[in-house]
């Protein structure tokens, strides 16, 4: 590179297109995980409807029942509810699951699917949390540990981001 400046630059932006095509592949699975865990949100929240909020039940009361299911959701799988997330993170913008990785992310649309699922079976919320978190921490465990065995690295420590 010393001899010529040319060829400096030329690397330069090589590398620097070679790290927005990786960049722009990462967002598209990010995205596309995203997009998968909103839809299979939908048949949780068709659960909660059908099976924990009776008919006669006033929006704003049903709106409480999404959120508690909701975070449920998150405490299974980061550990923390969305307020205890938002008042920990208070500069970052969107929700805890616009800043999850690619792996939680498959993760949480698995959990969503499951739990609706619990729901259906009429499981209490305590039992439901218990099996919940017990699914994705060994969820988190194995897509993790194929990431690092393909790098060639060690065993994560801690794979869900807190303890429920």
């Amino acid at each position: 590179m010393w001899i010529s400046p040319e060829f400096k630059i030329y690397l330069i932006k090589e590398f620097q297109r070679l790290k927005d095509d990786e960049n722009r592949r990462l967002s598209l699975s990010w995205n596309l995980n995203r997009t998968l865990s909103k839809l299979n949100y939908r048949i949780h929240t068709d659960a909660i409807k059908t099976h924990l909020i009776p008919p006669e039940v006033t929006p704003a009361r049903a709106a409480i029942t999404d959120a508690s299911e909701a975070d449920l959701l998150n405490v299974a799988l980061f550990g923390l509810t969305a307020r205890e997330w938002r008042d920990a993170n208070p500069k970052l913008d969107g929700n805890m699951r616009d800043h999850a990785t690619i792996e939680q992310l498959l993760v949480l649309a698995n959990l969503e699917a499951m739990n609706a699922e619990f729901i259906h079976m009429a499981l209490p919320q305590s039992t439901r949390l218990t099996r919940l978190n017990a699914i994705a921490i060994r969820q988190m465990k194995t897509l993790t540990a194929a990431d690092l065995r393909a790098l060639g690295t060690a065993e994560p420590k801690n794979l869900t981001g807190g303890n429920p």
